[in-house]
Formats: C-alpha cells, structure tokens, sequence
C-alpha cells in the first residue's frame, strides 16, 4: 500500500449538463456520489444509444445552476448510520425523489422547479430545430458509463502547460479531484486495473481512461467554445483525460482525504 495524493475537492452535478456543485464531504455508493446526476433531461433529437439534452447542443446548460431544495436529504442517505450499525455494514436506503426535489437558477436569476413545463420551455430556446424535451428523475446517477470519475491537478498542470494557458479543471466535471504526491507524468494513467482506497473506508477500482467529447470545449462560466482543448487531447493524449471507476467498498468521501493506492 502506498499513499499517492489526497482529495483536492469533490463535486456532483444534480442535473446532467448543468452547473456542478462542490462538496465537502459526499455519501459515495455503488452507483456513485449521492445525489449526482439524479435528473436528466432527453430529446427525441438525440441518438437512441445516448437519447440526453446536453450542453453540446444547447450550451446555455451549462449556465443552468440546479440546488436541492432540502440540502440535508441530499447530504447522505436518510439511514445512513443505522445501515452501517448492522455488520457487516449494510447498503443504506435512498429515499423518494421528493427528498431530492431540485430548484434550478437561469442565468437571468429566475428560479424555477425542475419539473416546471416553463423549464422545459427555457431548454428549448436557440437549439435551431424542435426538440421533444422530456424530464427523467432517479435516486441514482444517470452516468453515461461509470459511476465515478476523477482528474488529477497534475493533469490539468499539464495541460495547461502544453497549452500555454490556464485550463480550468471543471472543464471536465469530473467528481473527485486529485491532488497527488509528487512530480511528472499524470500517475492516474498508470492506474488502470488497480484498487484505490479514498479515505477511512471507500474502495474503487480503476478501470479505464476517461475519453473525452465537445463538453471540455465550453467554459464552466460563459459556455463559450474553445475546440482548440479537445483539438489537442485528441492529437497529444489519444482523446482522454482522467480516469473512469468503479465502487467496491462504499463510504464517506472529505476534502483533504488521503488516496491510497492498494495493489
């Protein structure tokens, strides 16, 4: 076992495509972050194999800043400590999605529910062709493949490097931030088959690079494009930056945390 970093930050996205939220501390499950992309919004405009509303086609998501309306249900699950009493230490429950009801805030600073029509309607605007937008609720993350993914700051200073400015790392939204020990290559791409331990308690395996899209085009800020970034992933690190893992052991994920690697 060795100690390779501690967690920079955590973050979750309430609704897929919009504005992140950071944390911390998180509740990390088998199917990831507690309250992660728990909405999602589809268009009939959009591939069968991947059906979601995204900042790719509508940019102004990303403007879109969703908060759950009771942050204390959204913290962790509601029996949380009575699941880990009972030995071994059992999966906590998750509640309804009233508990995880979500307002969200346009950038005009009108708040809206996210089941509201006129949300829907918002969605809608300057997409240049009609798309049958549709609401999607759950308790857990609608992830596009894996339940979490992570980013060291090293990678970002190195791309920030070879791109002779500053890069902002929630261009790639991932959920857990890593600041790791030492210097040179990005170490989380050396990671892959391997165990981490994040913490007192919580185990991921490492299984894949994380391949990236047009989403790392757009400022977190302004939703302004800016391929060049993608233009240069794809051509200097064969399209992936960070890495992709799955859940073994659950637990409670804090800022500061250590990361260990285990095998």
């Amino acid at each position: 076992m060795k100690i390779v970093g501690h967690v920079e930050s955590l973050w979750r996205y309430p609704v897929k495509s919009m504005a992140g939220e950071e944390l911390e501390r998180a509740w990390l499950g088998f199917a990831g972050v507690y309250g992660d992309r728990v909405a999602v919004f589809s268009s009939d405009q959009a591939s069968p194999g991947f059906p979601w509303l995204t900042a790719r086609e509508q940019r102004r998501m990303l403007l879109f800043r969703p908060r759950f309306r009771d942050p204390v249900a959204a913290s962790v699950p509601p029996n949380l400590a009575e699941a880990l009493a009972e030995a071994p230490g059992l999966s906590p429950h998750y509640p309804g999605l009233d508990a995880l009801m979500i307002d969200v805030e346009l950038p005009d600073g009108e708040v809206l529910a996210i089941d509201d029509p006129a949300l829907l309607q918002r969605l809608g605007e300057r997409l240049g062709r009609e798309h049958g937008i549709r609401l999607l609720r759950s308790e857990r993350a609608f992830t596009d493949c894996r339940p979490l993914s992570l980013l060291s700051t090293a990678t970002v200073d190195v791309l920030s490097e070879e791109l002779a400015r500053p890069v902002d790392k929630r261009r790639f939204r991932a959920n857990v931030y890593l600041e790791l020990d030492g210097e040179g290559s990005p170490a989380e791409d050396t990671w892959i088959g391997r165990r981490l331990r994040i913490g007192e308690k919580a185990e991921i395996s490492i299984l894949e690079k994380d391949p990236r899209c047009a989403m790392i085009t757009l400022d977190p800020d302004s939703a302004e494009r800016d391929p060049s970034i993608l233009n240069h992933v794809l051509k200097q690190h064969a399209g992936t930056t960070g890495i992709y893992a799955a859940v073994l052991v659950e637990g409670t994920l804090e800022t500061g945390d250590s990361v260990t690697l285990l095998d």
